[in-house]
């Protein structure tokens, strides 16, 4: 019964935000991690690549029509994966008498391997060979959208630093900005790591989770400007200890938002995609199911840590830590 009400006792602090994990104090050990990681993710990108889709490098375009089998998209799927086509994206028609079928560049113009893939589609679907047309298609995702995607990134970063500049103080914009640099960067290097396709589904999911983890770093920030206002020169805590409390306040806020965004979209993903087979739902729900995690995790161990760092470059906060640590022997 002791150990059960202790427990009880514990859960209880946590979710009323009396929790005193020290995020700050292990600063240096969060550093050394987040720079492996993102080494890792670097060199993935470098090393491996990034796996792009079809409307990125382009590829074969084959439309059946008149199918006088049922069929579904993993059945054609499947198909073209026993015939060494592995990346195929698949439309069916409401009716269930065609499908626009996307795959990567099959060899010359009637060769060996497009005859194959147009039989095998034919006898899936029950379509005359001469009713499946087969052309070549260029990237449609081309250089004048990147461009124009990569402007309107660097044009949501400069007035989101000049936001928080205005709301908060410059430091804390420097510390969102590179919080949110660090999520774009490990989210790319996962990709590159496990492989996984980039699409547009996936570049609009990675700006979408721009603004998540703008969000919750944010609040953190607030939280963190509201306790140290009360902070003056004869203050007994440093600028860092009551930041770490501040954290420790939001942590559970934090935590929910995060599960509860979590939650549906790891239900698209390994429900929607996984198990009844939509697949147009994987790219999006993959990148945010990522972007978010990843998100979650830097607005503690990353935004919070940096901004501490620095604050008490300041005179004030770095005089009232000097006085501190030599009240207190040299260790705050």
């Amino acid at each position: 019964m002791t150990t059960a009400t202790a427990e009880q006792g514990r859960l209880r602090r946590f979710f009323e935000g009396e929790t005193h994990f020290d995020f700050v104090g292990r600063s240096r050990q969060w550093l050394i991690i987040t720079l492996v990681v993102l080494a890792v993710c670097v060199a993935a990108v470098v090393l491996r690549g990034l796996n792009f889709g079809i409307d990125f490098t382009g590829g074969t375009s084959l439309v059946v029509e008149s199918a006088t089998r049922s069929f579904s998209a993993s059945e054609i799927r499947d198909t073209l994966s026993g015939l060494g086509v592995d990346e195929a994206t698949v439309q069916l028609t409401t009716d269930g008498s065609g499908a626009l079928v996307s795959t990567t560049a099959l060899d010359e113009v009637a060769g060996v391997q497009q005859r194959e893939v147009v039989a095998a589609l034919a006898d899936l679907t029950g379509a005359q060979v001469e009713q499946i047309e087969v052309s070549a298609i260029g990237p449609r995702w081309g250089e004048q959208i990147s461009r124009q995607a990569i402007r309107a990134l660097l044009v949501f970063l400069l007035l989101v630093t000049v936001y928080i500049s205005l709301r908060f103080e410059w430091r804390m914009a420097v510390a969102a900005l590179v919080t949110l640099l660090h999520d774009v960067a490990v989210t790319i290097g996962i990709y590159a790591l496990i492989g996984f396709q980039v699409t547009p589904a996936s570049v609009i999911a990675l700006l979408t989770i721009l603004g998540y983890s703008l969000y919750d770093t944010v609040v953190v920030f607030d939280r963190i400007t509201e306790d140290t206002e009360r902070l003056g020169s004869s203050a007994s805590r440093t600028y860092s200890d009551v930041a770490n409390q501040s954290l420790n306040s939001v942590l559970v806020r934090s935590l929910s938002t995060s599960i509860t965004s979590l939650l549906p979209v790891g239900t698209l993903l390994f429900v929607g995609a996984q198990l009844l087979g939509a697949a147009t739902l994987e790219d999006l729900a993959l990148a945010l199911f990522i972007g978010m995690a990843v998100g979650t995790y830097s607005s503690l161990i990353v935004a919070t840590p940096l901004l501490c760092w620095l604050k008490e470059r300041e005179p004030r906060w770095a005089e009232l830590r000097h006085r501190l640590e030599t009240r207190r022997g040299g260790a705050v």
